[in-house]
Formats: structure tokens, sequence, C-alpha cells
């Protein structure tokens, strides 16, 4: 059989130094059949091409995602983009993103997905409508050890689910930090390019992303705090939400970015009817149950079998999912990469003409960002109720 043809990725935003454009130009590239070959990074069109043309290797620059997008339809089929993806801060995802569908070009777009709820509507319609594969970056679905969560979780082996404790906790904005020059904390306290919530937006989706996507269970209504610690800032720093779920049970999702000497701890904690299941990212390599009367087990990744006295038979997708053999780590990068690689099959099958599932079971969808939108939006509503119950759209 030949290779495949490697897929032509572009990048929108991600110069000037921002962080995420390298971890997914690395995971892009992770396989072999994916590569970066197309960018538009800047707003300014002049940085735009200058960063572009000092890009570790070379790619085509463009002034604008405008222009970007517009090149495609003369462009020979071959050397097309296949896929975008948009590593802006927030208030610069939803035009790229739009432009992008219209054109049918898939999204892999970075999270909350939007500004607002409102935008994130219209998002999730345009894409219901043109139909193209899009993705939002939820990076931590992508852990296997998420995965095999998801699986206990969902199968039942630790009962019916009473009580989530989903966290997110960093310390990155203890002090005034977008006072010192550092560009990740200058947009992310501004309203204007954050939005509604700081904190909540930022690292609060991916705690509700975790519990939504382990446990399969949605938000009713949630009574919520968005609190500032560190004077003079404009949006939250601390974010608690507590939820009734759509089975009845009850979560806490909560985030921080003050609390000193954390670094990137997110965790999740399921407590069932039959037992308790947790997992850490700082320790991803591992899912840990507990169950009554019986030593804690620790499944590790690489090291994990079927019919086990507690694990009846695994899904084969799950078990065949390619990764590294056990005791050699596998991290954020890997993590990212499984989503590419996951989101690379649903585009190939469009590109083909070819029937594609963006059900949300690989990597977040678009649904999934809009209610993420939603949960901030009914959060922020709770907040200045002082707590008082809201319920998501």
């Amino acid at each position: 059989m030949t290779s495949p043809r490697t897929l032509n990725v572009g990048l929108i935003g991600g110069g000037g130094g921002a962080f995420f454009a390298h971890p997914h130009q690395k995971a892009i590239h992770f396989d072999g059949t994916r590569r970066v070959v197309a960018a538009a990074l800047r707003s300014r069109p002049e940085a735009a091409i200058e960063d572009a043309a000092n890009w570790a290797y070379p790619i085509k620059g463009y002034a604008s995602f405008d222009e970007m997008i517009d090149a495609q339809k003369d462009l020979p089929e071959t050397e097309r983009l296949d896929y975008v993806v948009v590593v802006t801060p927030n208030h610069a995802h939803f035009k790229p993103s739009l432009k992008a569908i219209r054109a049918g070009i898939p999204v892999f777009c970075e999270k909350p997905l939007t500004l607002n709820h409102a935008e994130a509507k219209e998002l999730a319609s345009a894409v219901e409508k043109s139909k193209v594969p899009f993705a939002v970056a939820h990076t931590y679905l992508g852990h296997w050890s998420t995965r095999l969560a998801r699986h206990i979780v969902r199968s039942g082996l630790i009962g019916d689910v009473r009580w989530v404790d989903s966290a997110y906790i960093q310390g990155w904005l203890a002090g005034k930090t977008e006072e010192t020059g550092v560009q990740q904390a200058e947009w992310r306290t501004d309203p204007k390019k954050s939005g509604a919530s700081n904190c909540g937006g930022d690292i609060g989706t991916h705690a509700l992303m975790q519990l939504r996507y382990i446990t399969g269970l949605e938000i009713a209504k949630l009574s919520a705090r968005l609190e500032v610690f560190v004077e003079g800032r404009s949006l939250d720093d601390h974010f608690t939400s507590y939820c009734e779920l759509s089975n009845g049970a009850k979560a806490l999702v909560r985030a921080s970015q003050i609390c000193i000497g954390h670094k990137n701890d997110m965790s999740i904690e399921v407590n069932g009817s039959l037992g308790t299941l947790v997992w850490r990212q700082e320790d991803a390599e591992a899912v840990k149950v507990m169950l009554p009367g019986q030593p804690d087990r620790v499944y590790w990744r690489g090291e994990v079998a079927a019919n086990d006295g507690f694990l009846g038979d695994l899904p084969d997708d799950l078990m065949g999912q390619p990764k590294l053999p056990s005791g050699h780590v596998e991290g954020f990068h890997d993590a990212l990469a499984r989503l590419h690689r996951d989101f690379e099959v649903d585009v190939r099958a469009y590109l083909a003409g070819e029937a594609f599932t963006c059900d949300g079971s690989k990597y977040a969808n678009v649904e999934d960002g809009r209610i993420g939108l939603a949960f901030i939006e009914a959060a922020v509503a709770s907040s200045a109720q002082d707590g008082g119950w809201a319920e998501l759209d």
C-alpha cells in the first residue's frame, strides 16, 4: 500500500512568542502524516509575514487569516490546506473559525471556543450546516488514561455516579503577573480579549470537559462564585461552582490561578455507588480505583489487561491506540498529538467524501465548545446573584 498524502495544516495565530502554537506544531508533526505548511501568525500584517519568515522551518506566511483562507481556492488541490489550527486569544477564535468553516476547511480551535455563548451558538450552527470536522483543543482528553477512566465510569464499574470533584488549580496569577510583560497573562485578564471569565473560561472549562467526557453527564444547574483575589484585576482568578448533574448527582467544578505552589494541577474524583475513581493530570500515567474492602487498584498505562477481576472486556479501539510502552512516560505533547491523530481520521474521511463521526468520543467537538460557553454564561449569571441557581442553555 502507498503511504497517504501528508495533510497540509495552517496556523492562525501563534506568533510573537505565544506559547500554544508550538505544542500544536509538535503534535501535528508527531506521526509524519501531517505538517504545518502555512500560517497567519499575527494580527498585524507586517509582523505576521516577518514571524513566518523566521519560523523554525519553511512555511508560507500570510498577512492575515482572510488572505490565507481566500488563497486556497486558487491552489492545486494537493497544496490546499486540509485543516487549520486556531491558536489566537479567545476574542479572535470566532471570525477565523467561521470563515474556514464557510470555506469548507476543517478547524481545530483552542478553547474556550469563542468569546461568549452567542458566538459559540452561531459557530455551532455553521458547523452543523456545513458538515465539516471541528475539534476543540481540550488537550487532556488525549491522555490514554483519561480514556480508560471514561470506559470504567461509563461502563458502570464503579456504580451510579453520586458525586464528582473536578478541579484545575494553578498559582501563576497569584501576583499581578499581567503587569510584568507576560503576554499570556495580559490578554487573559483583559475582558475584551478573554470574555466574561478569566479563570473559569481558561481552565474551569477544562475541568468541566473532563467531568462531561469521563462521566457522560451534563450540568443541569449550578451555583457559582467568580472571585478576584489580586487587587485591581478585572476578571476572576478563582472560580467555584456547585452543580447538579443530569442524573441527579452533585459535583464541584472549580478552578484557581492564585494557589501558590500549584502548577498544572488538574484532577477529577468520581464517587460512585460501588467505588471511587481518581485521575490526576500531573500523574497521567495512572488511574486509581478504590473499592470497598479491597486494596486500591492502580491501572498504569501500558499495563492494563482485560478481565482482571474488576475490568471486563476492554474496547479494541481503546487497547489498540498507539502509545509508548509502559515506563516510557507520555505527557502533554503525546496527549495533544493523540487528538490531532484522531482528528486526522475524520478530516481524511471528509476529504474523501466519506462518513465521519466527530461525535466527541475521541476529541471535543463544536457542541462541547458551545456547552463550555453556556457553562460560563450561567456561572457569571449565578455569581452576579450571590450564588443563586442558574440553568444552562
